[in-house]
């Protein structure tokens, strides 16, 4: 392997959030249910992440069900960019990108990862110190209860939403310089 290679980390510990400065690096945080099909879409896109060789700014984490275990995130990065699914009624595998002010500026509950996720969300809001938050969901049809796999239409949307939060990441990262 070549040494200037840059693989994924595994976090097994809060202390990784504390190991290194973190003031110039963005947090690419994808949650939801990944034993839920398309709700899943946030974990799918952190293991497609995590196949690739990304910018020494970047940094990503399977956020899962977690809700307010991800606290910690939030005292660490200046940014961050969530992943979620929606049912925002729009067709299947539309991308669209938030800036979230408020808790309830995020999507409507899709299963039970969201209430602690609001909760959390809300909880941030309080902190004294709040990172620059940035939210790209992508539209599903339905929940699947017990199965891994992605509808075509999602599936077909990881390209473009990688693309995506790997522009913004830039961008964003160019302008705290």
């Amino acid at each position: 392997m070549n040494t200037l290679e840059r693989k994924p980390v595994a976090i097994s510990s809060d202390s990784f959030f504390y190991e290194k400065d973190k003031s110039n690096s963005v947090l690419i945080l994808g949650v939801g249910n990944y034993l839920m099909g398309d709700e899943g879409i946030g974990v799918h896109l952190i293991q497609e992440l995590s196949k690739l060789e990304l910018p020494e700014y970047i940094d990503i984490l399977d956020g899962g069900t977690g809700g307010f275990l991800l606290l910690n995130c939030f005292e660490v990065y200046p940014t961050i960019i969530f992943v979620d699914a929606t049912m925002d009624g729009k067709p299947a595998g539309t991308i669209s990108l938030i800036r979230p002010k408020f808790a309830s500026d995020f999507p409507n509950a899709l299963s039970v990862h969201d209430v602690g996720l609001k909760d959390m969300i809300e909880a941030v809001y309080l902190m004294d110190k709040v990172p620059d938050i940035h939210l790209f969901t992508v539209s599903i049809q339905e929940l699947t209860p017990m199965t891994v796999e992605l509808s075509l239409e999602v599936k077909n949307a990881i390209p473009k939403l990688v693309e995506n939060i790997l522009q913004l990441s830039e961008k964003i990262h160019l302008k705290n310089l």
